[in-house]
C-alpha cells in the first residue's frame, strides 16, 4: 500500500465515485473550509469503461499537517461563533430590561404577530394572528401600542384605537400582497358588480378597507362571506385564500388576482419531497398557499388553527406550510413534538425586518408612529368592526 500512502500516513480517507461521460485527463478534489481550501493528494484505485460511460473510484488523501490546520481555523470560527452569541444574548437582557422600564413610562402594550422573530416574541404582552391582535387593539387600555408586525396592522389598530398612539418598529415593513390592491381598481370592480358585497382581507391598506363592507381574516373568512346578505362577493386581494373560501360558500366569488408572495413559494413537491424525509408526518397548511398545495394538507387552517391542531392532536411530528416563525409559538405549545417547515423559503422578509432593539428604540423615540386620515379612518373602522361582530 506504499504507492498509495506514500511517506506520510494520513488521518482519513475519503471515497469517491465518479461516473463520467468522458474521462478526464486529471482530477483534483477539494474541501472547503473556513478561511482555506485543503486539496488532497488523489489516486486512482480503480477504472472500468462501458459503453462510453465511465466509473472510477478515487481516495483523497489529507495529510497530518493539514487538517491540523484545517482544526485550528474551525477552532477558532468556533470560538468567535460563541462570543457573538454571548454577547448577543448580554445584549438582549439589557434591551429586556430598558423595554419593561419604558412600557411602564409610557403605559405601553407590546403586540407581536406570530410572524416575528423570537426576540420580539419572548416580550410581547399578547402574541396573535391578525385577528387576535386586532380585538386587543380595540380593548386594551394601554395609552401606546408597539405593533410588531407589518404596516397594515399597525393602521388596523390606529383605526380601531384611533386615540391611542401606535407605534411600529420600522416603518419599512410592508406587505406586497396589501399592494395588489388599490382603492381605484377596487371602485371600478364594484362598479362592474354593483349587487355585491366586498369582502376584503384584513391584509390590505387603510384606503382599500375604506372601499370595503366587510373585513376578514384566514381565520374567520368561511364565516364572514357567509354572513354578507348577497349572493355575490367581490373578493381581495388574495386569489389562494379566496379559492379556499369559494370550496365553503354558495356565494358566487368575484377574485381578486393578489396572493402572499411568502406562502405562494411553497409547492407540491417541496411537500412530496418533505414527506418522503418524514413519512411518519402530519402535513398542517395556511389557505394562503397555493390550491394544488392545500390539497394534500392533512389539515388546513389559520395560524391560530394551525398551533391549535398541532397541540391537541395525537401526532407527534409535523410538516408545517405556513411563516416560520410560527415555529415560536408551536414549540411553546408543544415542546414534545417536532415541527419541520414544508420550505426554506417560508420566511417573511418584511416581518423579520423588525427586531428588539426597534421595539426599545420605537418607545424611546415614539416613531414611527402610524396615521390614518380620519375619513378614510372612519369608513375603514365600519368594516373592521363589522368583522369582530361575527361569531
Amino acid at each position: 500500500m506504499d504507492w498509495l500512502f506514500g511517506r506520510q500516513t494520513p488521518t482519513f480517507l475519503i471515497c469517491v465515485l465518479f461516473q463520467l461521460t468522458a474521462f478526464p485527463g486529471k482530477c483534483k478534489l477539494v474541501v472547503k473550509q473556513p478561511n482555506r481550501t485543503l486539496t488532497g493528494q488523489m489516486k486512482k484505485l480503480h477504472f472500468v469503461q462501458t459503453r462510453g460511460t465511465a466509473s472510477a473510484i478515487f481516495v483523497l488523501i489529507f495529510t497530518n499537517s493539514q487538517l491540523s490546520a484545517a482544526q485550528d481555523a474551525v477552532g477558532r470560527r468556533l470560538t468567535m461563533e460563541a462570543l457573538a452569541l454571548e454577547r448577543k444574548a448580554e445584549q438582549n437582557r439589557e434591551l429586556r430590561e430598558r423595554l419593561l422600564q419604558l412600557k411602564k413610562e409610557r403605559n405601553a402594550i407590546i403586540l407581536a404577530h406570530y410572524y416575528q422573530r423570537d426576540e420580539i416574541q419572548e416580550v410581547a404582552d399578547f402574541r396573535g394572528d391578525s385577528f387576535l391582535l386586532a380585538q386587543k387593539a380595540a380593548a386594551t387600555d394601554a395609552d401606546v401600542i408597539v405593533f410588531c408586525g407589518v404596516h397594515f396592522m399597525g393602521e388596523s389598530a390606529k383605526i380601531l384605537a384611533p386615540h391611542k398612539t401606535v407605534l411600529v418598529p420600522d416603518e419599512r415593513a410592508g406587505c406586497p400582497m396589501a399592494d395588489m390592491v388599490n382603492p381605484i381598481g377596487l371602485r371600478e370592480l364594484k362598479a362592474k358588480h354593483p349587487n355585491a358585497k366586498v369582502v376584503t382581507y384584513i391584509n390590505s391598506s387603510a384606503d382599500v378597507k375604506a372601499e370595503t363592507d366587510i373585513c376578514c381574516t384566514s381565520a374567520n373568512a368561511i364565516k364572514v362571506v357567509n354572513s354578507v346578505d348577497s349572493d355575490e362577493v367581490i373578493w381581495c386581494p388574495d386569489k389562494n385564500l379566496g379559492h379556499y373560501v369559494a370550496q365553503h360558500t354558495d356565494k358566487k366569488m368575484i377574485i381578486w388576482e393578489g396572493y402572499c408572495n411568502t406562502h405562494d413559494m411553497l409547492t407540491v413537491k417541496d411537500v412530496v419531497e418533505m414527506r418522503a424525509k418524514h413519512p411518519n408526518a402530519q402535513f398542517v397548511v395556511h389557505p394562503e398557499c397555493r390550491p394544488e398545495v392545500v390539497e394534500m394538507a392533512d389539515f388546513v387552517g389559520s395560524t391560530t388553527g394551525i398551533l391549535k391542531y398541532c397541540k391537541e392532536s395525537d401526532c407527534k411530528e409535523f410538516i408545517v406550510g405556513t411563516e416560520d416563525g410560527t415555529g415560536y409559538q408551536l414549540r411553546v405549545d408543544s415542546p414534545d413534538k417536532t415541527f419541520h417547515f414544508a420550505s426554506k423559503f417560508l420566511v417573511c422578509p418584511n416581518m423579520k425586518v423588525n427586531n428588539l432593539k426597534k421595539v426599545v428604540r420605537a418607545l424611546e423615540t415614539m416613531q414611527p408612529q402610524i396615521y390614518v386620515p380620519e375619513d378614510v379612518a372612519n369608513k375603514a373602522r365600519l368594516s373592521l368592526e363589522r368583522m369582530l361582530l361575527v361569531k
